[in-house]
């Protein structure tokens, strides 16, 4: 039961943000077929509300969108810290430098191959360490599918649910996480309203791993791991 759970946290979500129906729906199958989990958006507001609520590992962004563009949405996105891969029928070089120099990992011009898609997404999430099985830092020495954490020769006893939050600021350095995303994408729910949950697994998670320096509070937000 454990088990099943934890393969449900660690695993890579990323958003389609693409208006036509069609398209989205292959990318998202494709994507579901590769092991990876999706959500879509069909407009830029429906894009911004859910980058809002959840914490996304990649976005296939399309640049024809309502309401907000993909070059606005972008702009939004970027001190994110997501990575984004444009995906779009416009093939002009301007259209292409304009997007890889507002920071897009890739650009992919419709029609593409499935395959062809699937592999640039592993490329950027490889580039992105989103894929990593084992981490280092400082000292500290994790193993993803052992789920082994330790200092030196000395194993850290963390439990599962904080062996899940260090794996997920792991993946997600350098990035201010709301205690809501974190509360999602660890527990599988929706944080009540006053909950301490988070802040007491981090304050343990920070003694245990060490990570007093590198693990920071943000006022009026939640937690960050710097890297």
């Amino acid at each position: 039961m454990y088990i099943i759970f934890y393969m449900e946290v660690i695993m890579i979500k990323i958003l389609v943000v693409e208006d036509e129906k069609p398209i989205s729906n292959l990318i998202r199958i494709s994507l579901k077929g590769a092991g990876y989990t999706c959500d879509q958006a069909f407009d830029g507001n429906e894009a911004l509300d859910k980058i809002d609520e959840t914490v996304y590992d990649l976005i296939l962004l399309d640049i024809m969108l309502p309401e907000v563009d993909g070059f606005e949405l972008m702009e939004y996105i970027r001190p994110l810290g997501i990575p984004v891969i444009f995906l779009t029928a416009k093939d002009a070089l301007d259209d292409r430098v304009k997007g890889l120099k507002m920071g897009a990992e890739d650009y992919i011009v419709k029609p593409f191959e499935v395959a062809e898609l699937i592999a640039r997404v592993e490329v950027v999430l490889r580039r992105y360490k989103k894929t990593e099985d084992t981490f280092e830092l400082n000292g500290l020495y994790v193993d993803a599918s052992s789920m082994v954490a330790r200092r030196g020769d000395k194993e850290i006893p963390l439990t599962p649910k904080e062996f899940d939050l260090l794996l997920l600021f792991l993946r997600t350095p350098n990035t201010a996480l709301y205690r809501e995303n974190i509360y999602e994408k660890v527990w599988g729910g929706e944080l009540e309203y006053g909950s301490k949950t988070v802040d007491l697994h981090v304050q343990r998670l920070r003694k245990k791993a060490g990570l007093e320096k590198e693990l920071k509070s943000v006022s009026k937000v939640g937690y960050r791991l710097d890297v």
